[in-house]
């Protein structure tokens, strides 16, 4: 190649550049006088929201109902085409159902020792995160017509009180409570989960039972709460977290994001549960 075709080669080269560029800057400048229509649909919380869909399944411990069942609606509404799907129950029960194969997104326990299960099985996705705690509370008859007023109140003779299972995170709890008061309590039953301990209350089965804050909360006037001190010695934190192979891991994610948010914490302290 001679020099003046290497220098009709480079003036052509250094021209397509500047072509370039003022079509470049052009684009800037018609961006810049209003038009940011194009911007807001490329934008990732557009594209991220537009692609969740499809049902994200959520394993949970069985005091977490009513606070998560009002969540999922909160989530179908912010993201339409997405359903949220509950397994309430004992933290155990659940975290042996994940390990067995149990197809599930979110797993959110009562506990770091149920939620340890799933998490030395390899089956989490993410680490877990303490997303709230819960404390224990007596819930009596209405009218409390017992006059029970501590937990050493129910070792009374002939009181029939329920306690749920040692293995689940509330009986776990309301064990350690009664290792702080040096109390020995022989329950009339051991339920599986804290709602059926609960129910055996509200259907007067039962004159008291050991349960959380959260359930009498939610009871409303059906039974009636006891708060002692030793229930400061067995507070439960709550661990959330995603699981491995996910079927919805994208929207499970956003669940995940949205307990944890300023939104989800409020609607779970309106229900009784501590801060993180």
């Amino acid at each position: 190649m001679t020099r003046t075709e290497r220098r009709t080669r480079r003036a052509a080269q250094v021209t397509g550049v500047g072509v370039a560029a003022l079509l470049a800057l052009s684009a800037c400048s018609s961006g810049d006088s209003g038009d940011t229509s194009a911007k807001s649909d490329a934008s990732p919380s557009a594209s991220g929201s537009a692609k969740l869909s499809g049902t994200v399944t959520v394993f949970a411990a069985a005091s977490l109902k009513e606070s998560f069942t009002a969540l999922g609606q909160e989530f179908e509404e912010a993201h339409p085409g997405t359903k949220v799907t509950f397994n309430f129950g004992g933290s155990d029960t659940l975290a042996a159902s994940i390990t067995g194969g149990a197809p599930a997104d979110v797993f959110a326990s009562a506990s770091p020792k149920t939620m340890a299960i799933v998490t030395d099985a390899k089956d989490n996705a993410t680490a877990p995160v303490t997303f709230v705690r819960n404390q224990l509370e007596i819930a009596t008859l209405p009218g409390n017509p017992d006059k029970v007023s501590s937990l050493k109140d129910l070792t009374k003779s002939g009181l029939k009180v329920v306690l749920c299972a040692k293995e689940v995170p509330c009986g776990a709890a309301a064990q350690k409570a009664l290792a702080a008061g040096s109390l020995e309590l022989t329950p009339v039953s051991y339920e599986q989960d804290v709602k059926a301990a609960l129910t055996k209350v509200e259907l007067k089965e039962a004159d008291a039972a050991v349960v959380y804050k959260t359930d009498v909360h939610a009871a409303g006037d059906k039974v009636e709460g006891v708060e002692f001190p030793e229930s400061a010695d067995a507070v439960n934190d709550y661990p959330i977290t995603l699981l491995k192979d996910a079927p919805n891991a994208e929207a499970a994610k956003a669940f995940i994001a949205l307990v944890r948010s300023a939104d989800g914490q409020k609607v779970l302290t309106e229900a009784g549960f501590l801060q993180p």
